[in-house]
């Protein structure tokens, strides 16, 4: 497993683990908790809609790592309910000095297209909070 670089408190909540992280793609899996599913008993929209932002900033980010990104827009396709262990994919289609577009899917373990998004995100530096120090949590959510 590893690492997205920063601190992501709300992506550690919801256990999305980054199995890729490079040359514009990116991989994530998740598996829902009894506390992440609709009252269909499957993956709640917004934990997928979750899954895919993250995966895409997470594929914008490949590129420059030592830049966040934020999301400008994100539009979002269900297919199916997303059941079981779930994997992520996600690709930078193109980028800009300062904006990336990209697209993520996310598939069941049947290989099934469960969801699918196309998203906007802005580069941003991370700055230093007191003259000195970088802090990457304080500055500007990037993740």
């Amino acid at each position: 497993m590893k690492s997205f670089g920063v601190e992501i408190p709300f992506v550690s909540h919801l256990g999305f683990t980054l199995h890729r992280m490079e040359d514009g793609e990116s991989e994530l899996r998740y598996e829902a908790k009894p506390e992440h599913l609709n009252s269909f008993a499957v993956t709640h929209g917004g934990a997928s809609m979750t899954l895919l932002d993250v995966t895409m900033a997470t594929a914008a980010r490949s590129v420059t790592p030592d830049m966040g990104v934020v999301t400008i827009e994100m539009k979002t396709s269900f297919m199916q309910p997303a059941r079981g262990p779930l994997v992520a994919k996600g690709r930078l289609i193109h980028r800009t000095a300062t904006m990336a577009f990209t697209e993520g899917t996310v598939y069941d373990a049947q290989g099934k297209v469960c969801c699918h998004a196309t998203g906007t995100f802005k580069y941003v530096k991370r700055l230093p909070v007191d003259g000195r120090n970088v802090n990457d949590l304080k500055v500007i959510s990037t993740d």
